[in-house]
């Protein structure tokens, strides 16, 4: 019953990544649900108060969840937790670890220092998530992964930035229309030159849509214009979960 919790949080809160995984092979989609519900908790921690401090709280009760699972012994009850008791190992468990560590930026108003910082916090988030999910299904090179998890993870945030900015948040260390377009091609780059297993890869499917937009159009990013219509988002999915 948990991982159909799992399932129904993500339907609610993350529809698209809902979309990818029923579009997934039937085996892959417990994993998928499990860790992408748990996304939708960790990433929605730092928003639901205005107290940075009940923030912080929220972020380290999950980091405390994850080190009961490492280690193996009782876990609190919760059903995400439940579900991600029983599909994590200790390598899983510290990589997500790092994931919830890195939204503690989410918390603050401060901008990453530099590029590199951002590249951190895009790995830690998008790369840690992607890398887990692709690792506990098996057959994947993680700098491949690691590499496709890039290329989607600044799509989502590119995506993002309006809300961002309207929540006080300093999301691009370089907002000029050079410096998003210039972000956006190196994000394609290594998109294009990534990969993962096909379950995993799904949740990307409007990330290459979305950086070509980027490139063409930047002025697009300031204008929130960067979605896919349903149409098109159906028949990418389609594509790609045929292993077009």
């Amino acid at each position: 019953m948990s991982v159909n919790a799992c399932a129904a949080l993500v339907e609610r809160s993350d529809p698209d990544r809902f979309r990818a995984v029923m579009a997934a092979p039937v085996a892959a989609r417990p994993v998928l649900f499990v860790l992408y519900a748990f996304n939708v908790e960790v990433t929605r921690a730092p928003w639901v108060t205005k107290e940075a401090m009940i923030a912080e709280m929220r972020l380290q009760w999950w980091r405390d969840a994850l080190e009961e699972i490492g280690a193996g012994g009782t876990v609190r009850k919760h059903e995400v937790v439940d579900a991600l008791a029983a599909v994590l190992d200790p390598e899983a468990a510290a990589s997500l670890d790092a994931l919830v560590m890195a939204r503690r930026w989410d918390v603050y108003s401060d901008a990453f220092e530099d590029p590199a910082h951002l590249d951190e916090y895009i790995d830690a988030t998008s790369g840690n998530l992607m890398w887990t999910a692709a690792r506990l299904l098996g057959g994947a090179d993680e700098a491949a992964v690691r590499n496709y998890a890039y290329g989607v993870g600044i799509a989502n945030l590119l995506r993002a930035v309006p809300d961002l900015e309207e929540r006080g948040r300093k999301p691009l260390v370089d907002g000029t229309t050079d410096g998003v377009r210039n972000l956006a091609a190196v994000a394609l780059d290594r998109l294009q030159k990534g990969d993962a297993p096909k379950a995993v890869k799904l949740a990307g499917f409007q990330a290459k849509h979305t950086l070509r937009q980027i490139i063409a159009h930047p002025e697009r990013v300031a204008e929130g214009r960067l979605d896919m219509g349903p149409l098109r988002q159906a028949a990418t999915l389609a594509w790609m979960a045929l292993g077009r």
